[in-house]
């Protein structure tokens, strides 16, 4: 049966833009970014969060040096030969990139991204802390910046060295690295401090659920 009416026709494709509008929006998630100096303990949060029910997805970065042994291309990294790295970046294929140390690049795919919007997810980030910023200032609404401090350039050290798959220049580099990426904290939405893992875990979850959760 037709409706007779115009007017009442016309409000009803208008709720119907509306809804369309509504659904659409909420295919588009929340971002969060979580950066740390490398022996911080993002990745554990990370792996943390997504095992909570948040609606998370991962968000597999790009890089440009060797996989380790233990690595999968595609789960871990998406494992990229110098050259081709660049060609993505010359190709605008890069939501974000940084060359963290001399000849290894890291990056965000921007098809990445798309990928877990289009499935209305939202999306978790373990990235370098000039990677963070990055994102951060490129997303500047709907996401959420947490940097995992260590307790002590100290304890980040003995950690590091705790580590097999580090050389002791590896450690110097990283440490070095760190003392200055600590300065940049400040920029962040959030600093958990991991002196004890559990707390610092809970607390991520809590700070994201209550994010997530939000109108903002």
């Amino acid at each position: 049966m037709y409706d007779s009416d115009p007017a009442t026709a016309g409000e009803r494709m208008t709720l119907h833009d509306n809804r369309n509008m509504m659904n659409k929006a909420r295919t588009i998630g929340k971002m969060i970014i979580v950066s740390a100096p490398s022996g911080a303990g993002k990745t554990t949060v990370v792996h943390h969060l997504l095992k909570q029910d948040l609606g998370l997805e991962f968000s597999v970065s790009a890089c440009s040096r060797e996989k380790r042994i233990d690595e999968v291309d595609g789960i871990d990294y998406y494992f990229i030969p110098v050259e081709v790295f660049k060609n993505k970046i010359r190709n605008d294929e890069f939501v974000e990139w940084e060359e963290v140390y001399p000849g290894q690049f890291y990056g965000t795919l921007r098809s990445e991204i798309e990928r877990i919007r289009a499935k209305g997810s939202h999306v978790i980030f373990d990235v370098d802390v000039i990677g963070g910023l990055n994102l951060k200032r490129k997303f500047t609404e709907g996401s959420l910046a947490v940097f995992i401090m260590p307790p002590s350039i100290e304890v980040l050290e003995k950690r590091l060295a705790r580590r097999s798959s580090d050389s002791d220049e590896s450690i110097r580099k990283r440490m070095e690295k760190a003392k200055k990426e600590i300065s940049y904290s400040s920029q962040f939405d959030v600093v958990i401090v991991n002196d004890v893992l559990e707390t610092a875990l809970e607390e991520a979850a809590q700070t994201v659920r209550k994010f997530l959760t939000s109108k903002e």
